[in-house]
């Protein structure tokens, strides 16, 4: 499954337009977590992070461990300046106004899995 059908799936709200879903890249998985050091240590690459967490570490932590994007739940924005570094670094960035627990529910009813820790 590739980060547009993600997307459109989920219903999920893109923040990064500058970076629209590249149709050939493919989410390999995904993982919840809001301990950043977690993600570093167990967000599979070419995975999504779903988070409440809307600061600029979110998006460091996501280039260190090559993510393919994020998504922000519970209607959570990160600021503008947030926003901006993701589209400097390339990290896509996704909203959606449903619960983390909801989110990931659908994420693993569409075939995808977390990381094998």
């Amino acid at each position: 499954m590739n980060l547009k059908e993600v997307m459109d799936k989920l219903g999920l709200e893109l923040l990064t337009p500058e970076l629209p879903p590249d149709p050939a890249r493919e989410v390999a998985g995904a993982y919840v977590s809001d301990l950043l050091s977690d993600v570093l240590a167990h967000g599979p690459e070419d995975g999504l992070l779903v988070t409440v967490q809307v600061h600029m570490n979110v998006v460091a932590v996501s280039v260190h461990a090559g993510l393919a994007g994020v998504i922000f739940a519970m209607g959570r924005r990160p600021e503008d300046s947030v926003r901006a570094k993701a589209v400097e670094e390339g990290v896509t960035l996704f909203a959606s106004n449903e619960s983390a627990f909801d989110v990931v529910g659908r994420l693993y009813a569409l075939g995808l899995r977390g990381s094998r820790a």
